[in-house]
C-alpha cells in the first residue's frame, strides 16, 4: 500500500499515525498504570474548521471535530488527561467579539484538566484574562509569572497533581518572556521570573517532595530557534526531574516527540503538535513507581482527513 493510501486508511479508521516508543523493558510491571495523556497548543480561538479558500488547510480543525475525536478515546481508555500550552485566544472573530468567552465555555464543554498562559491570551488585557480564568472549570498552572498587584493574583497556581490509582502525576506550567512581545498595558504587573530556575525547582519539588512518579511541565516558549533565549529544548537539558514537555508557542508541527536528556543524562521527550486545533496530540504513558516507563505517541488528526504536508 502506498504511504498516501495507508495514511489516509489510518486517519479514517482513528488509528496511530506515528508510535515513539521510548523504553522497552520487556513485561510490563504489576503495578504499570496506563494513562492517556492528550493535548493542544495555540488553537488561537479557531472554533470553525479553516473555511474554502485556506489552501492546505481548507476543511481542517474545529472545535467539534476534536471534542468527538476527544469523547471517542475517552469511551475506549480508563484514564485520560487533557492538557493545553496556551494561546487559547487571538486569530477569528470570536475572539474579538468575545474576548474569550466563546473559547473558554468550549474548554469547558471538552472537560480540559489543566493549562498554561501564552502571550497571546493577554490580548484583550490582564483584567478579562482574569475573567476568563474565574470561568474556567480547568485549572491553570504557571511558575515563572507573578501575577501580585494584577487581577489574576490567585486564579493560577504552580502546579496540580492528578492522582490515577496508585501513580501521581505533577503538572507545572512555564511562559514566555511578556516585554516586547506583549504591549505592557495589556499584562501590567505582571514579573516574568527565570523559567530554568522555576522550573528545576518546581520539579524537584514535585519529585522529592510530593512523591510523583510522572512530571509534566506545559511550556509556552516555544520549542527551539535563534530567535529564542530560553525554548523547550534548552529546558529539557538544562533541567531534571522533568519526564516529559508538552509545548506551544512556535506552532511546531512534530510527528513524534523530540527525545533529549537533561543535565543529569535521563532522558526527557518534547512535544508539540501545531496550532489551530488541527492535530490532537495523543500520548500512551504506562507508568510505574519503578520508573519503568513505556511511552507510544500518536499524531492525530481532528478531522480524520488524508494527511497533508502543510509544513
Amino acid at each position: 500500500m502506498k504511504r498516501r493510501s495507508f495514511l489516509r486508511k489510518a486517519a479514517e479508521a482513528g488509528i496511530i499515525i506515528s508510535s515513539f516508543p521510548i523504553k522497552s523493558l520487556g513485561a510490563i510491571a504489576d503495578d504499570a498504570v496506563k494513562i492517556t495523556i492528550l493535548h493542544t497548543n495555540d488553537v488561537h480561538s479557531r472554533m470553525d474548521p479553516f473555511p474554502a479558500g485556506s489552501g492546505k488547510l481548507e476543511g481542517f480543525g474545529g472545535v467539534a471535530r476534536r471534542a468527538t475525536l476527544i469523547n471517542r478515546i475517552r469511551s475506549s481508555n480508563k484514564h485520560v488527561l487533557l492538557l493545553d500550552a496556551g494561546d487559547l485566544l487571538q486569530g477569528t472573530p470570536y475572539f474579538n467579539l468575545f474576548k474569550g468567552e466563546v473559547e473558554f465555555q468550549a474548554m469547558n464543554a471538552m472537560k480540559y484538566d489543566v493549562a498554561t498562559i501564552g502571550n497571546h491570551d493577554f490580548d484583550a488585557g490582564v483584567e478579562q484574562l482574569a475573567t476568563n480564568t474565574k470561568n474556567a472549570n480547568f485549572q491553570f498552572v504557571n511558575v515563572n509569572y507573578d501575577f501580585r498587584n494584577t487581577p489574576m493574583n490567585g486564579l493560577v497556581i504552580p502546579y496540580v497533581i492528578k492522582q490515577v490509582e496508585h501513580i501521581k502525576i505533577g503538572i507545572f506550567g512555564v511562559g514566555i518572556a511578556l516585554e516586547g512581545l506583549v504591549p505592557k498595558a495589556w499584562y501590567g504587573e505582571t514579573r516574568y521570573l527565570d523559567p530554568i530556575y522555576h522550573a528545576s525547582t518546581t520539579a524537584l519539588r514535585l519529585r522529592k517532595e510530593e512523591k510523583c512518579d510522572y512530571v509534566i511541565c506545559i511550556s509556552h516558549l516555544g520549542y527551539k530557534g535563534r530567535s529564542l533565549d530560553i525554548n523547550d529544548v534548552i529546558l529539557a537539558q538544562s533541567t531534571a526531574n522533568i519526564d516529559l514537555i508538552i509545548g506551544g508557542h512556535t506552532h511546531t508541527f512534530l510527528d513524534m516527540p523530540d527525545a533529549r536528556r537533561n543535565i543529569q543524562g535521563q532522558p526527557v521527550l518534547i512535544n508539540q503538535v501545531g496550532w489551530a486545533g488541527i492535530r490532537l496530540g495523543r500520548l500512551d504513558v504506562t507508568i510505574s513507581p519503578r520508573q519503568n516507563n513505556r511511552i507510544e505517541s500518536r499524531s492525530l488528526w481532528v478531522n480524520e482527513l488524508e494527511r497533508l504536508d502543510i509544513e
